[in-house]
C-alpha cells in the first residue's frame, strides 16, 4: 500500500459560529480543488464558536478525507486561529479565506498561479465589496490609506482574508490582536515580495458579521505596534534614545533660558509654568533613555537565548 500523498496546498478556514455556512463551504472548496489534480488540504480551525459548529464539523469530516478540523479551547481570535491553521498546514502553498461563504473558492486558483510567478505572498482585492457602506467599508477604505502611507506597503484592501502564502513565509507569521489586519506589512518585515490580485465578494446570506467598527480602535493601537516593528524591533534603544534626548534636550534649553533670566535679569522663575515643563522634559527624557537601555537588554537576551536570528533566509543554492 503507497503513502498517502503529502498535499501541495493548504487551506486555512478560521471559522466562528458558522455553522449554517459550514457544508455550502466545504462543497464549493472541494467543487473547486478535486478538479484542479493536485493534492490538497482543507484545515478549519474552529476559535471556540458557541453554536453546532462543532457538531457539524464531526459529522462532516468522515466523509471528506481531504478536510481536517482543528478546536481551539476558546475564542483566541482571528489572528490566533489563522496562526493555529499555518501551524497545522502541510502544503508548499498556504491559502487563507473567511468561512463566511463571503469568499468566492473560484478565486484560489488565479491566486495560486499568481503566486507560482515568483511572489511570497498575494493579497486578494475585494473591488466590489458587498458589505454596508459607513460601518464595513468606508472605515476599511481609511483604514487601508492610514496602513499603507505608513508602513509603505500600498494595496487596496489589507483586510481581505482571501491571500496566498509560501508556506515558508506563513510559518514565520506570529499573529495576534489585530495583526492579522497587517499580514502585508509583516510579510514586508522579511523581504517578501507582494502581489494584489482583485477578486470576488459575495453578500452575506446566512450568520452574522462577527466584525464592525468597535474594531478601529484597536486596529490603530496594532499599527503603531508595527510601525515599532518595521523599524525598531531589534534596536529599541534608537527609538527611546532618540526621543528621550529630544525631550532632554529641550528641557535643558528651557532651563538655561530661565537661569540666564534670574541671573542676568533679576526676574523671579519660581512660579513660571516653563520651570516644571523644562524639569518634566529633563525627567521624562532621562526615563525614556533608561527604558531604552532596558529594551535593548532585553532584545539581545531573547535572541541570545532563543536562538532566534534577526534576519529571513529567502533560499539557500548548494
Amino acid at each position: 500500500m503507497s503513502p498517502p500523498v503529502p498535499p501541495e496546498i493548504s487551506i486555512v478556514v478560521p471559522i466562528f459560529n458558522e455553522a449554517p455556512n459550514l457544508q455550502p463551504l466545504i462543497e464549493g472548496l472541494l467543487g473547486v480543488m478535486r478538479p484542479l489534480g493536485r493534492p490538497f488540504e482543507v484545515i478549519l480551525v474552529d476559535d471556540g464558536s458557541i453554536d453546532d459548529t462543532h457538531r457539524a464539523l464531526s459529522a462532516m469530516q468522515p466523509e471528506n478525507p481531504e478536510m481536517r478540523a482543528v478546536f481551539l479551547r476558546r475564542n483566541f481570535g482571528q489572528g490566533a486561529a489563522m496562526t493555529a491553521g499555518f501551524d497545522f498546514a502541510k502544503g508548499e502553498i498556504v491559502v487563507t479565506m473567511d468561512g463566511d461563504l463571503q469568499s468566492d473558492p473560484g478565486d484560489i486558483p488565479h491566486l495560486i498561479a499568481k503566486l507560482e510567478e515568483g511572489y511570497d505572498l498575494v493579497n486578494g482585492w475585494r473591488r466590489d465589496r458587498k458589505d454596508p457602506f459607513f460601518s464595513r467599508r468606508l472605515p476599511s477604505m481609511l483604514a487601508n490609506r492610514l496602513i499603507g502611507m505608513a508602513t509603505g506597503v500600498k494595496l487596496h484592501d489589507y483586510g481581505c482574508t482571501l491571500k496566498a502564502y509560501r508556506a515558508d513565509l506563513a510559518g514565520q507569521l506570529l499573529l495576534y490582536g489585530e495583526l492579522h489586519r497587517f499580514i502585508p506589512a509583516l510579510a514586508s518585515f522579511y523581504g517578501a515580495k507582494i502581489a494584489e490580485v482583485a477578486v470576488n465578494h459575495r453578500p452575506r446570506e446566512m450568520g452574522k458579521s462577527k466584525y464592525g467598527i468597535s474594531r478601529t480602535y484597536r486596529v490603530l493601537l496594532d499599527l503603531l505596534l508595527i510601525l515599532f516593528f518595521q523599524k525598531f524591533a531589534t534596536r529599541p534603544l534608537q527609538f527611546f534614545g532618540l526621543s528621550g534626548g529630544i525631550l532632554f534636550s529641550v528641557g535643558l534649553v528651557i532651563e538655561l533660558y530661565l537661569t540666564w533670566v534670574k541671573l542676568w535679569r533679576g526676574e523671579d522663575i519660581g512660579g513660571r509654568p516653563l520651570l516644571l515643563l523644562g524639569v518634566l522634559l529633563i525627567i521624562t527624557g532621562i526615563v525614556l533613555a533608561g527604558i531604552g537601555l532596558l529594551a535593548e537588554l532585553v532584545v539581545r537576551n531573547y535572541y541570545e537565548s532563543s536562538a532566534k536570528r534577526i534576519y529571513a533566509v529567502r533560499e539557500v543554492l548548494e
